[in-house]
């Protein structure tokens, strides 16, 4: 989308803005809590929340993180009014498969996901304005997708996959890297909206990638028993009430192969109180009601219940490092998301 300047500058404006409270804001908080509890603050988020909630800075650090999320998707909406096109029937190898008579969720449709006016599944536009404030959202770190590819590349072994199938793929970010890095598997992208399914086949397309694209429920693909030597998901497992983490995670086991591989990448809980108190009421703020019940989900004893075994967590540096050995991240200042891998397979 070719933007004109005024829509630019509108978007700049917010994307600035957004970086300020990462690395002004959020350090800023931080240096006042570690002053009001010095060496016996709080152990849990439980116990730290009203410390944080006192601070002096609290209010506006709260306040700029919704409200710049919400100015973030009117600058883009408005660019999309003003700039974007209609969908084009996909001319290249992708495949596109919508289901009419599927009927979304109320979970699914009941919430304006991040705080996305109407969600990513009303119409075409819907698609559009979250291919553009994903960029925004990633404080423009991800333009390019170093972030999904990083994730291909240090998490999920090299191997000859036959079939990989990425649940909640939205419009194709997080699929693309998976039929470049394995040209000769069969890779499908799975998801609930069609506008995005629609504008992911038409990406793939420019660019060349053979990827099926079907509109199905993650917790009931259609796709047939143990069809899949790899099933991944990226940013799925915090957006899902518990339930249905459940059933998708049963559905993963089903799809596996024996010796299949499951490759999650999400957020869990750090261990740093403060941090913890702020990413639980992220949840909250951008409009994701199942995060915090998602991330206090024991991930380990699901997978053992769906079928799976040898889960856990690791961490992930989006920065270029990706996957890392253990659950530690790399100390930063700024506010950032503690992306972490949840592995796990299919028993042999």
């Amino acid at each position: 989308m070719k933007l004109s300047h005024e829509d630019r500058a509108s978007i700049d404006f917010v994307l600035t803005l957004r970086r300020r409270w990462a690395d002004a804001m959020y350090p800023a908080l931080r240096a006042q809590y570690d002053a009001r509890t010095k060496e016996r603050g709080p152990r849990d988020r439980k116990g730290a929340a009203p410390v944080v909630h006192a601070l002096p800075s609290y209010r506006w650090f709260a306040w700029m993180e919704r409200g710049s999320q919400k100015m973030l998707w009117r600058a883009v909406s408005d660019a999309v009014a003003r700039n974007g096109k209609a969908r084009a029937v996909p001319a290249g190898p992708a495949r596109l498969e919508l289901d009419a008579s599927l009927e979304l969720p109320d979970w699914y449709t009941d919430w304006d996901i991040h705080v996305q006016p109407g969600g990513v599944w009303k119409g075409d536009a819907s698609a559009d304005v979250y291919e553009l404030g994903a960029k925004l959202v990633m404080l423009g770190v991800n333009d390019d997708y170093t972030f999904h590819r990083a994730f291909v590349q240090t998490a999920v072994p090299p191997r000859d996959y036959r079939r990989i199938v990425d649940l909640g793929c939205g419009f194709g970010k997080s699929t693309w890297p998976f039929k470049r890095a394995f040209p000769e598997a069969e890779v499908i992208g799975v998801d609930l909206a069609a506008p995005c399914l629609a504008l992911a086949a038409e990406r793939a397309s420019a660019q060349g990638l053979d990827i099926r694209f079907r509109q199905a429920d993650c917790a009931r693909t259609g796709l047939e028993d143990g069809s899949a030597d790899l099933v991944t998901s990226t940013m799925l497992v915090h957006e899902m009430p518990r339930p249905h983490l459940e059933a998708t995670l049963r559905e993963a086991a089903r799809l596996l192969a024996p010796g299949g591989l499951l490759r999650f990448l999400d957020f869990t809980w750090t261990g740093d109180a403060f941090r913890d108190v702020a990413l639980a009421e992220h949840g909250a703020r951008n409009n994701e009601p199942f995060m915090p019940g998602s991330m206090g989900a024991d991930m380990g004893a699901l997978c053992r219940k769906a079928g799976l075994e040898d889960a856990r967590w690791v961490a992930f540096d989006e920065r270029g490092g990706g996957r890392l050995e253990r659950l530690e991240w790399p100390e930063r200042p700024e506010w950032h998301f503690p992306w972490a891998v949840l592995e796990a397979r299919r028993p042999a």
